[in-house]
C-alpha cells in the first residue's frame, strides 16, 4: 500500500501501468468504508473521446473489478477470460501494435462473452 497525495498517486499509477503494457490496460479502484469507485487508471481521456482509438481494456477490467467487489466473481472472471481470448486471437488496439479500434475490440469482447 502506498499513501500519498493525489498528484503523486497519479504519477505512481501511471508509471506502474507501463510495467503491464500501458495506461490502456490498467484498471483502478478507490475503496472506502462504504463506497467504491472503479475506473481506468487513465481516467476519462477526453482528448481521444469519440475517435475510436482508445483501448477499452482498462475500462472493461474496471467493470470486472466492480463485479468482483459486488460478489459476482463469475461475471468478473468471464470478462477477464473474454479479454484474454480476444488478445490471444491477435485482436489489438493501436497502443498494443494492432489496428482494431475501440468499437472493434469491444465488439470482439462482447462476442467472446456471448460464446462462453
Amino acid at each position: 500500500m502506498v499513501v500519498t497525495t493525489n498528484i503523486f498517486g497519479d504519477i505512481l499509477s501511471d508509471v506502474a501501468s507501463y510495467l503491464v503494457g500501458g495506461l490502456g490496460l490498467a484498471p483502478s479502484a478507490n475503496i472506502g468504508d462504504h463506497y467504491a469507485l472503479f475506473e481506468p487508471v487513465h481516467g476519462s481521456a477526453p482528448d481521444i473521446a469519440g475517435k475510436n482509438i482508445a483501448n477499452p481494456i482498462a475500462a472493461l477490467r474496471s467493470a470486472a473489478m466492480l463485479l468482483a467487489y459486488c460478489g459476482d466473481d463469475q461475471g468478473s472472471g468471464s470478462i477477464e477470460t473474454a479479454i484474454q481470448e480476444v488478445l490471444a486471437r491477435g485482436v489489438r488496439t493501436r497502443d498494443l501494435g494492432g489496428t482494431a479500434g475501440t468499437r472493434e475490440f469491444g465488439g470482439a469482447v462482447i462476442r467472446a462473452l456471448s460464446q462462453n
